[in-house]
């Protein structure tokens, strides 16, 4: 790779970091790339980013973020995941991390706040913003339900009640 590559890469991630809101750093080791595909697949369908990093690089792309303090993590292999929902690397890399042994998570950051393994492991457990959403819809949905129920018992309820008077005067 040359230099002028090389800047290019450190630009386009930096124009990716900060936009972020999710970073979460990883040693990878001995993943082969059919589950290196495999997560990255399972990051693009949750909206997040998953990244095989050159240290240097990385740490140099970190400069003028919110993920600046990072940079002492960035040692070893590693990769890095990021999402601008806030929990959807996370989620991922956590599930990821607990069925293969060969992702370790060092550490990540929610915006400014940077989190240690198990930080991000709590993060990953909360539900992501499309979850939310859905929670709240139903919840606003909720009321509106509860009230045509108990506008239309009345009705239905003389209804079965003159039901009833009618099949008494049929039977009698």
């Amino acid at each position: 790779m040359d230099r002028s590559q090389k800047e290019k890469l450190v630009e386009t991630l930096h124009a990716a970091l900060s936009g972020t809101v999710c970073l979460v750093i990883t040693h990878q080791s001995g993943l082969t790339v059919a589950e290196v595909t495999g997560l990255r697949r399972q990051m693009r369908d949750a909206g997040a980013s998953f990244k095989v990093t050159k240290n240097r690089l990385a740490r140099l792309a970190l400069k003028g973020t919110k993920f600046e303090r990072l940079s002492p993590l960035f040692t070893g292999p590693t990769a890095i995941a990021y999402s601008r929902d806030p929990v959807a690397a996370a989620k991922v890399t956590v599930e990821f991390a607990n069925r293969n042994d060969k992702l370790r998570i060092v550490g990540g950051a929610l915006d400014e706040q940077q989190l240690d393994v198990e930080g991000v492991k709590s993060l990953a457990t909360m539900p992501s913003l499309d979850e939310l959403r859905g929670k709240l819809i139903g919840m606003l949905q909720t009321p509106a339900t509860r009230i045509a129920a108990v506008l239309q018992a009345p009705a239905g309820q003389l209804a079965r009640v003159l039901a009833a008077y009618g099949r008494k005067g049929e039977a009698a």
